[in-house]
């Protein structure tokens, strides 16, 4: 991504533990829309789908394993 040479290149240096909120709160559906804002100025996109996915296998896998402990197989 290049940007004109008056202006300086922004690079998104949001932390793993930042990511992982964001997504975290994406989940559960709430959002500050500041935060929400600052996120996308800040989050790189790819880390945030890397959690995502992560985060899903996770969940789906949680709930896989609680329906197999409840129903006693």
């Amino acid at each position: 991504m290049k940007k004109p040479d008056n202006e300086p290149v922004h690079q998104r240096k949001g932390s793993i533990f930042r990511t992982i909120k964001a997504v975290m709160w994406s989940f559960v559906g709430l959002r500050a829309r500041g935060d929400y804002e600052r996120d996308v100025a800040q989050l790189n996109p790819l880390h945030i789908i890397v959690v995502g996915l992560v985060s899903v296998f996770v969940f789906v896998g949680s709930l896989i394993l609680l329906a197999t402990w409840v129903v006693g197989k």
